[in-house]
Order: C-alpha cells, then sequence, then structure tokens
C-alpha cells in the first residue's frame, strides 16, 4: 500500500467525519481508528514482505530484478515502518499524557 493511499482514506474519513450530522459514539470511534490501525500495520507488512522477496529474487540471479527495484522497494518498507514507529511513539505519548491528567 502506498503512503499516499493511507492518506487519502484518513482524508475520506475526516470529510465523513465533518459531514456526519449525528455524533459519531465511542465505539464507532474505537472501531474506526482500530481497523484503520490494522489496515495500516497489514499494509507496512505488506510492503516489507515483498521488500524481502524482491531481496530474495535478486540474490539469486533473477535478471528481471534491478538492483534499483530491490532499493526501492527497501526505502519503501523502510519508510513505512518508520512512520509507523512515529504513529505508535505518539500514542504511547498521549496515553502517558492522558493518565497524568489529574482527576
Amino acid at each position: 500500500m502506498k503512503i499516499s493511499g493511507l492518506q487519502s482514506e484518513m482524508q475520506t474519513m475526516a470529510l465523513e467525519a465533518q459531514n456526519t450530522t449525528r455524533p459519531a459514539t465511542a465505539q464507532q470511534v474505537n472501531a474506526d481508528f482500530g481497523d484503520l490501525l490494522g489496515n495500516a500495520i497489514k499494509s507496512v507488512n505488506q510492503l516489507q514482505g515483498e521488500s524481502s522477496a524482491l531481496q530474495t529474487r535478486f540474490d539469486q540471479g533473477d535478471r528481471s530484478v534491478s538492483l534499483s527495484d530491490v532499493m526501492i522497494a527497501r526505502n519503501k518498507s523502510s519508510v513505512a515502518f518508520e512512520a509507523t514507529v512515529q504513529v505508535r511513539n505518539k500514542l504511547v505519548e498521549t496515553y502517558k499524557e492522558m493518565m497524568n491528567m489529574p482527576v
């Protein structure tokens, strides 16, 4: 999955949220966020698998796979993974801030 695809999906969800006349329940928000996060993690995993498969094919001497293809796939998976790690870090930071709030 392309990063721009994830971004456009998030923008679509934001527009849908703005056009909603009734407020979403906490369960709906949790389910939507959970689905979005799950899909993002699956796409990162898929990118890493494709990168690994291309590298294996290149290492085995497959002439249809060039070094540039391998490097591009590796960089895509690296960027997607780093973005996922940053999202996770932000979620943990937010959770810690919420837990430190006085009630």
